[in-house]
């Protein structure tokens, strides 16, 4: 079979377009799953200070109003990832809390901007949070800022 210069241009064309989409659908999972950002929906962990929580995520209004509220424990190696549509100031409350927890802030770049230690279920209805916007709030276990040595600055790795 023959193949004329018309009909090879026209096959080259269509094979430049489907790499060309592949390659978009490509970096768009990409994006998705790793960015942090795109795909905040498939965070399951985060690393800081070299150690590693398994989470849940807090992303709906419904999610997020519920929090941890009356469950009975956290795992030692888990918390709760709040994420937040846009960046705008936070605050918490201990309502319907059955233990205590360490509540920490970050920025739009993942580094803790606040953290609160020792919130105890007896605080509420008192509010806690930063001066400034974040993006992020993790609850942990109470006793993990201070046993991980966190500080201001610190900067936070989301897993998928």
């Amino acid at each position: 079979m023959k193949i004329s210069k018309i009909n090879l241009k026209k096959i080259c064309s269509f094979g430049v377009v489907i790499l060309s989409l592949t390659a978009f659908v490509f970096f768009f999972v990409y994006q998705n799953n790793f960015s942090g950002k795109k795909g905040e929906n498939n965070i399951e962990y985060v690393k800081i200070n070299g150690q590693i929580l398994k989470l849940d995520l807090a992303i709906s209004s419904e999610e997020q109003a519920e929090g941890l509220s009356g469950r009975k424990v956290l795992a030692d190696d888990a918390g709760m990832l709040f994420v937040f549509k846009e960046s705008s100031l936070n605050f918490f409350w201990m309502k319907d809390m059955n233990f205590p927890i360490d509540i920490i802030w970050l920025d739009k770049n993942f580094r803790i901007i606040y953290f609160e230690r020792n919130v105890l279920p007896s605080s509420f209805p008192k509010i806690f949070g930063p001066k400034q916007n974040s993006k992020y709030v993790l609850e942990v276990n109470t006793g993990f800022s201070e046993k991980n040595n966190l500080k201001e600055g610190n900067l936070v790795q989301f897993l998928p």
